[in-house]
């Protein structure tokens, strides 16, 4: 522990049997945990490239596995998750894989390499009804892998009052664990909820969660919306 500098007018070799019976006990240490309740006004749900680009009807051939856990598990979690959040007052934020310009100049080399080209307004970029954004919440559009290294997403939540980000979407091992790592170190407290997540297997999945799991609180959609239930409406003006 640090020394603290001797009060004024005492001798510096003065031993602590002498010190005053009315010295205040040194301060208890901080306790740091992820192990946090819900606060509405100080929390985000962060929808992750949940777009058309990713899930259609041709990903039903292409990639079968993926496609039935987004289409029966993800996707109905993550509505039941706007829906409670939107209720208790829970900021409800997308963030898209999508071009600022339609020939994608703007993107990352990484996005450039991989073939990742989504025209700004195109049908691609946009969000499936069943999980689509309300008139006034946010949408940010992302040209790299990291949401907080291509968008002003860190900006944002901080000009909000957020401190807590639970993370939803697409793909657990490549954006998503990216938006939960670069979240932890930047400072917020970060919660992946898992059912309301996907990739392209259940091992990678699985994988995912295992490593990137020390960065955040794993939940489960039951047991978010539990604790939401328990939280009183939004008072609107």
């Amino acid at each position: 522990p640090r020394a603290r500098s001797p009060p004024p007018g005492s001798s510096p070799s003065s031993s602590s049997s002498s010190a005053s019976p009315s010295s205040p006990p040194p301060p208890p240490s901080r306790l740091y945990t992820r192990d946090r309740p819900i606060v509405p006004e100080r929390t985000a749900l962060l929808v992750i490239d949940v777009q058309n680009y990713t899930f259609n009807d041709e990903q039903e051939a292409v990639r079968p596995t993926f496609y039935r856990s987004a289409k029966d598990l993800v996707l109905p979690n993550i509505n039941r998750l706007q829906r409670a959040c939107r209720r208790v007052g829970v900021e409800v934020m997308f963030t898209v894989i999508e071009n600022l310009t339609l020939d994608g100049r703007d993107r990352s080399l990484d996005y450039k390499i991989s073939g990742f080209n989504i025209p700004k307004g195109s049908w691609e970029a946009q969000v499936p009804g069943s999980v689509r954004p309300l008139s006034d919440e946010i949408v940010l559009p992302k040209t790299s892998s990291g949401v907080f290294n291509s968008t002003i997403v860190e900006y944002v939540l901080r000009n909000i009052g957020i401190d807590t980000v639970m993370v939803t979407g697409f793909l657990t091992d490549q954006c998503v664990d990216m938006a939960v790592r670069d979240g932890a170190d930047r400072g917020f407290y970060m919660v992946c909820v898992e059912d309301s997540c996907a990739t392209e297997s259940a091992e990678r999945h699985a994988n995912a969660l295992s490593a990137f799991g020390g960065y955040c609180r794993i939940r489960k959609t039951a047991e978010i919306l539990s604790e939401l239930d328990h939280l009183p409406d939004l008072k609107r003006d």
